[in-house]
């Protein structure tokens, strides 16, 4: 569906020193935030407010970017400088090595059209319009013609689940039935970058996890660069290939979920991460025992991949006769083993499991 050389050859997204107030006279207070100033001084002295402060994120093509923090940390005003729909009072927003904040209206708007979509949190599609019409939007508006923007138009429909819907109006469906209507409107303008802010809060659990699954699917053949804003952490760590906790307009911790879960940066971040479940998320090469040298001892028959979650390899043990397994990396090199107890107690003791992780490195080292 989509062009494979449009993807490997984008450069991803840069964040650099980006500050935004809000304000008349915004653009004379970035100096005194940048020696301190907090965001309640900000706005008792001067009457402005501090929407973010110094973010500095780097976005590999091709992965999701997870921005999460609750109400008012400044996470969907980040993801709007992205597209510039709004503009920053310092720094830069690269998107494959081009300064975003520097493009005039007319390459602003190419911009727009061809290299980044948007997934909103409210769907945003247009009553009047069929799904196939609302779909095809962006495509009009690229100026393709009606016959081929039908075809990715139903393509897309296929691909979210859709077939069969496209000429129902939104008031027809249901809240999860819209959202995909939306992915599959800003799938089909093939923009290497999607900008998904809170797309799913408003969906049903279930439905949001559905929905989840359905990002992902379509994410592992496609390899879009995502920025997915979101105020839920478990949604953060199943999606994210790099999560950015934000509080106050900065970036408090930014890491892979295990660096969120295993390592919190403060009490805020631990506050966010006490109740998740670690076995979904932490993999088995954080708690095993790490092989000294090749050849230590009696290595069990039964192997698990180091990559797998720690809730995986309870499946696999508790499916064999054996309390234990051999953890082997991408390539089925043996680098360990795991036992039953092992996993068991990492599901429980976020300690244990942080210390068997700085014990494995060290004996890596």
């Amino acid at each position: 569906m989509a062009d494979p050389a449009l993807h490997t050859t984008f450069g991803g997204i840069a964040v650099r020193n980006l500050y935004k107030i809000f304000g008349p006279n915004a653009a004379a207070h970035v100096d005194a935030v940048r020696n301190g100033m907090t965001k309640t001084e900000l706005n008792a002295v001067h009457g402005h407010v501090l929407g973010l402060r110094d973010i500095n994120i780097e976005i590999a093509s091709g992965s999701i970017q997870v921005i999460m923090g609750l109400s008012g940390s400044g996470k969907s005003t980040l993801i709007r400088h992205i597209n510039r729909l709004i503009d920053p009072t310092a720094g830069e927003v690269l998107v494959d090595g081009v300064d975003v904040v520097k493009m005039g209206a007319a390459e602003l708007r190419s911009f727009r059209r061809h290299q980044t979509a948007m997934v909103f949190q409210k769907f945003a599609l247009l009553p009047h319009r069929s799904v196939l019409d609302n779909t095809m939007f962006g495509l009009e508006i690229q100026g393709i013609e009606r016959a081929r923007s039908r075809d990715i138009a139903m393509r897309w429909l296929e691909r979210v689940g859709l077939k069969g819907f496209e000429s129902k109006y939104p008031n027809q469906l249901s809240g999860g039935m819209q959202q995909r209507v939306g992915l599959a409107r800003a799938l089909s303008n093939d923009a290497p970058v999607l900008l998904m802010d809170e797309a799913y809060s408003a969906l049903d659990p279930l439905i949001r996890m559905d929905m989840q699954s359905v990002l992902l699917d379509i994410q592992a053949e496609i390899r879009k660069t995502i920025v997915f804003i979101t105020h839920d952490l478990d949604e953060a760590l199943r999606l994210g290939d790099q999560i950015a906790i934000l509080r106050d307009g900065e970036v408090i911790q930014q890491g892979t979920s295990q660096d969120i879960v295993l390592r919190p940066a403060d009490d805020y971040v631990a506050s966010f991460v006490r109740e998740v479940n670690r076995g979904r998320v932490v993999h088995v090469e954080a708690v095993m025992t790490p092989l000294r040298t090749p050849s230590q001892g009696h290595a069990p028959a039964r192997t698990i991949a180091s990559d797998v979650t720690i809730e995986e390899a309870l499946r696999i043990l508790v499916a064999t006769p054996e309390d234990d397994a051999t953890v082997v990396d991408a390539a089925g090199k043996p680098v360990g083993t795991v036992s039953f107890r092992q996993l068991a107690g990492a599901m429980v003791n976020a300690h244990e499991i942080g210390g068997q992780q700085t014990a494995n490195r060290a004996n890596v080292a």
